[in-house]
């Protein structure tokens, strides 16, 4: 699946950004160069490769080698090293496995490249670490210094057996996740596309109720709390129970992890990729729902998108921030009637420079790209 192919075909009913498709690819390749330059180093030595999260807890975190592997498995054949440099970065995350489970990732570490706080795992990591690994094996084989699949397959299982809540079948925060902590799920680690993609290269049937029982809580949830916007909360306690709720103040991050913050800002990208290539139901009638209320609430400018809002719709933190902006841009291509609003956030995404010292906003920013301009694919 080399970049530009765009052999792997959308649901119908599902748009795409406008104008040149060359062009519009072109705009995606030269914003991988500057994300590559300035996020992936070789610092840690070992001939590990490492992704800088400039703005994160700690120097490197698990979602940052997770977000880098996915991102240079896909952009294979617009860059001639990806394969090199995503292999580094596999022999970085396989240096540095978790203390309660080696086939997961330790979730952080410090300048001097050592696991610190805990050196457990992080769920939103090890996900996307395990999708990415399935991605390369399709974009590369696993013939080579890695078997791909076979080490994708080991860490889905790790994630079922350590990061999957028996009784809900709902994520946990982490391997370390135990007693309260245990019935606490982040809406962001909700991915119908990895859990698909997980039961095909496992033929595992559980992947099967995982999926369900997390698409099940979304509409509940938007039903319940945010009828009027669709929003998702970051956090969601007392998963446990028959009555799953927004986390009501600070459970784990801060007094807005009930909020629709800068964990479920990914949200609206997160489902929408398995609405735009597999035409989900499910995932089409959640995001189109943050569509039509961001769409309205901001009279079709992005500008407006501020950096965090209530489930109401009331404004919980104001700013732009891309890591809000262009999540919407994914919800967008779902619906042939947002053309021209998908366009206006293509436009506005594009003229946001990419910050050294902000890896994740440009991290989501690039995966963003990709995915409306054709290019994500499934593995």
């Amino acid at each position: 699946m080399p970049f530009g192919s765009h052999s792997f075909p959308y649901a119908a009913g599902t748009i795409k950004v406008s104008g040149n498709q060359a062009a519009n690819d072109a705009k995606v390749v030269d914003y991988y160069k500057k994300w590559k330059a300035a996020f992936v180093t070789s610092k840690c030595g070992n001939g590990w490769s490492a992704i800088a999260s400039t703005d994160a807890d700690h120097p490197y975190v698990a979602e940052g080698q997770g977000y880098g592997m996915t991102i240079l498995a896909t952009m294979a054949g617009a860059d001639p090293d990806a394969k090199k440099s995503f292999d580094g970065v596999l022999k970085y995350v396989l240096a540095h496995p978790s203390v309660n489970n080696a086939d997961l990732h330790a979730a952080e570490q410090d300048t001097a490249c050592k696991s610190v706080n805990g050196s457990d795992s992080a769920t939103d990591g090890d996900l996307e670490i395990a999708y990415a690994l399935l991605l390369a094996d399709k974009q590369w084989g696993s013939t080579g210094t890695y078997n791909y699949k076979q080490l994708a397959v080991r860490r889905i299982n790790a994630i079922k057996a350590s990061e999957v809540v028996s009784g809900t079948k709902l994520m946990n925060l982490g391997d370390w996740s135990s007693g309260t902590y245990n019935n606490i799920s982040r809406t962001s680690d909700w991915l119908p596309g990895h859990f698909k993609a997980f039961r095909k290269a496992t033929g595992d049937a559980a992947w099967d109720q995982i999926l369900a029982k997390h698409q099940s809580l979304v509409a509940d949830l938007q039903s319940k709390y945010a009828a009027g916007t669709g929003l998702l909360p970051d956090f969601v306690v007392d998963t446990n129970t028959s009555s799953p709720r927004p986390a009501p103040g600070q459970v784990l991050e801060s007094s807005l992890d009930g909020a629709y913050s800068w964990n479920a800002c990914r949200d609206p990208w997160r489902l929408g990729v398995d609405a735009l290539t597999t035409g989900d139901t499910k995932s089409l009638a959640a995001v189109r729902k943050m569509n039509s209320w961001i769409k309205q609430t901001t009279g079709g400018d992005p500008n407006k998108i501020q950096a965090g809002y209530k489930l109401n719709g009331s404004v919980a933190e104001s700013g732009s921030e891309v890591a809000f902006i262009a999540p919407f841009a994914v919800a967008a291509a779902t619906d042939s009637g947002s053309q021209a609003w998908l366009d206006a956030l293509w436009n506005k995404i594009n003229s946001v420079p990419l910050e050294p010292s902000s890896y994740y906003g440009s991290s989501i920013q690039l995966q963003v790209m990709i995915a409306i301009t054709g290019n994500h694919w499934l593995p």
